[in-house]
């Protein structure tokens, strides 16, 4: 058991942590099989949006401490085990920023530890009203800089707010996080996955090349240093554009007042 659910149709892929025994805590196995799933994503043509959410009553509770260390067992000593294990869960947080997919997480229960991180690195968060954000770090004992929590907090929340939830290892329910930036839709309870869904749907309508090319821009945008870098980019990108079918496509539908209907690829 990998601790991982993946449910394809129609150019949208769910993948479901599957742990709901353990709140879907991460041991190594789920984190492997994780990037595993999303490295193949990054050459499938065919799925054109993301969905991640957890099974059970929550989406994440974080790191499975009580699971024993994380990672395959090797012949490291234990700070090594754990060193990796804490990159490989790092690493699946810059893998769902860089595959071209938009990304929704269907947010429910818990979002805790490195939850927390997956769930900021996803383009759009869709929440049920039971959403409880843990970043319970530092009262553990811990750095709240937890697999890429540090830089996607900031630029979420901004820089006050995420020190504030940070130092004093806050939770936040469905409308705080709403508020703050951290969650993009709140909806009814038991409906995040359907609502999720339902947004993945409305994104397959949109031009292929437009969404991937658009979070790959907005994703630079965070490091770019400056107006003009990012400029740059986006001349490259847009004049691209004007060479693709989706183009030619989006034009034609809107001067027949229709629809457009892009060629998934």
């Amino acid at each position: 058991m990998d601790g991982i659910r993946l449910d394809r149709r129609d150019g949208v892929l769910t993948i479901a942590l599957s742990r709901p025994e353990r709140l879907n805590a991460v041991d190594g196995a789920l984190t492997e099989r994780m990037l595993d799933v999303l490295n193949e994503l990054q050459r499938d043509p065919d799925t054109r949006v993301v969905v991640l959410t957890g099974d059970g009553r929550g989406f994440c509770s974080g790191m499975d401490i009580q699971g024993g260390d994380p990672g395959r067992e090797t012949k490291e000593g234990r700070a090594q085990r754990l060193y990796r294990g804490i990159a490989r869960g790092g690493e699946v947080t810059a893998r769902l920023r860089e595959i071209p997919q938009p990304v929704i997480a269907a947010l429910h229960g818990p979002v805790a530890g490195m939850g927390v991180s997956w769930a900021l690195a996803c383009d759009l968060r869709v929440a049920d009203p039971t959403t409880r954000f843990v970043v319970p770090f530092v009262d553990l004992g811990l750095s709240a800089g937890d697999c890429g929590l540090s830089w996607l907090l900031p630029r979420l929340a901004g820089p006050a707010k995420a020190a504030e939830i940070a130092y004093r290892a806050q939770r936040l329910d469905a409308s705080r996080a709403e508020a703050l930036g951290l969650v993009t839709e709140i909806c009814a309870e038991g409906a995040d996955l359907a609502a999720a869904q339902a947004l993945a749907d409305e994104l397959l309508a949109k031009s292929p090349y437009g969404l991937s090319r658009t979070k790959e821009l907005l994703n630079m945008s965070l490091d770019v240093p400056g107006l003009r870098r990012q400029i740059a980019a986006e001349t490259g990108v847009q004049a691209l554009a004007f060479f693709t079918e989706d183009l030619a496509e989006g034009m034609t539908a809107t001067m027949q007042k229709r629809p457009p209907e892009f060629k998934n690829r």
